[in-house]
């Protein structure tokens, strides 16, 4: 489906994973963006590694435009800075970056493409759009749902390990990302919400 070239000139979107970067949060709930990005590593045939803008990089070709894949390294509360970093350097409008994350708001499995909207109390999100100075920027959530527990607290929930049920189901729903930046770079968010959401 994808076809890698190395692009020649600057990118023209930013593709920004949001996760934690030690091992400790490797496979939790919180680091469902870097889940997400394993399966465009491997759609797009390359590996998120160049240290640029306090993140793994890597420039690819997506739905026919050049992209900058990113995983921040400065912890989730701090991603705005990488992102803004990189939108300041290349001169990209906001819409033109693309934040995979978790969801608490979301069932697990569930996978939802938005346009703006609030931070929803995800950290990362609030960074960035502090640093953005906008919310209006397309998002692809993935959901790892709430604690079944009212009184769980919500950080230990989404900072802790997946177990194999729970992790295949947030892969199932991880590996449809490829295709919704396919979708939603070829075309716009709408069509890619309208076939995805």
């Amino acid at each position: 489906m994808f076809r890698f070239n190395a692009p020649t000139a600057p990118p023209e979107w930013l593709i920004v994973f949001l996760g934690n970067p030690d091992a400790r949060h490797e496979l939790t709930r919180h680091n469902a963006g870097w889940i997400a990005a394993d399966y465009v590593e491997s759609s797009v045939g390359v590996r998120i590694r160049r240290a640029k803008f306090k993140s793994h990089t890597e420039l690819a070709v997506i739905g026919g435009a050049r992209v900058l894949l990113m995983k921040p390294m400065t912890y989730m509360n701090l991603s705005g800075e990488a992102v803004a970093a990189a939108v300041r350097f290349y001169k990209l409008a906001p819409e033109r970056v693309v934040v995979v994350h978790d969801d608490l708001d979301l069932a697990p499995g569930k996978l939802r493409i938005k346009r703006g909207g609030s931070d929803g109390g995800h950290n990362g999100i609030k960074s960035v759009t502090a640093h953005l100075g906008t919310r209006d920027y397309p998002r692809i959530k993935l959901g790892i749902g709430k604690p079944s527990h009212p009184e769980h607290d919500r950080i230990d929930w989404v900072i802790g390990k997946l177990d194999k049920s729970s992790l295949d189901t947030l892969r199932e729903c991880a590996e449809l990302v490829p295709d919704v930046l396919e979708t939603l770079i070829a075309h716009d968010v709408e069509t890619a919400m309208n076939k995805f959401n």
